[in-house]
């Protein structure tokens, strides 16, 4: 089966379970697959652009291929370390690990940012102007950073359904 690919926005506005909804409904259109490898059903959502030109895109299935679990990836990214295979999906450790960099290289910026980050936890939208008013030196781009924590709360909150869903990527927040 071929590769599907959808350009599509989805806002971060309203309650969790609205955000989640609005993705789930994207996925049940997608056409079922008809067995494993090449007779899988395979899909990618391009659904944020950074501000290098770069796409944040989900990828499905996922590596574990468990109902609508999906993997939160960016364009021409690599989270690796230098002695590990090359990957272009973040896992929480990278983001943690962005953060709290970002946060020792400037406290005060960095609870700027920890604002924001609460406010896409809290499910609501913020500007490319807003994540572009606070900046580092050290580290993935502050929209970069934003972009993709937003796809990894959602994506949280549709894999743990029934339990405590963004709160688990909340956790890997430094706070400031």
């Amino acid at each position: 089966m071929a590769k599907h690919e959808i350009t599509r926005q989805f806002s971060n506005k309203g309650s969790r379970n609205e955000v989640r909804l609005r993705v789930v409904e994207a996925f049940s259109f997608e056409e079922p697959g008809t067995g494993k490898g090449n007779d899988a059903s395979k899909y990618i959502y391009y659904v944020e652009t950074l501000s290098d030109g770069n796409r944040v895109y989900l990828q499905r299935p996922a590596n574990l291929h468990n109902g609508f679990d999906f993997l939160v990836c960016v364009e021409n990214a690599n989270y690796a370390k230098a002695s590990e295979r090359r990957r272009n999906y973040p896992k929480h450790d990278d983001i943690s690990d962005d953060l709290m960099l970002k946060k020792n290289e400037s406290p005060t910026e960095y609870t700027r940012l920890f604002t924001l980050i609460q406010r896409v936890y809290a499910c609501d939208d913020v500007s490319d102007s807003e994540m572009a008013s606070v900046s580092f030196t050290k580290g993935l781009p502050v929209d970069h950073i934003l972009k993709v924590i937003k796809w990894l709360f959602i994506e949280q909150d549709v894999r743990y359904w029934n339990y405590s869903g963004r709160n688990m990527t909340w956790n890997i927040i430094p706070q400031p």
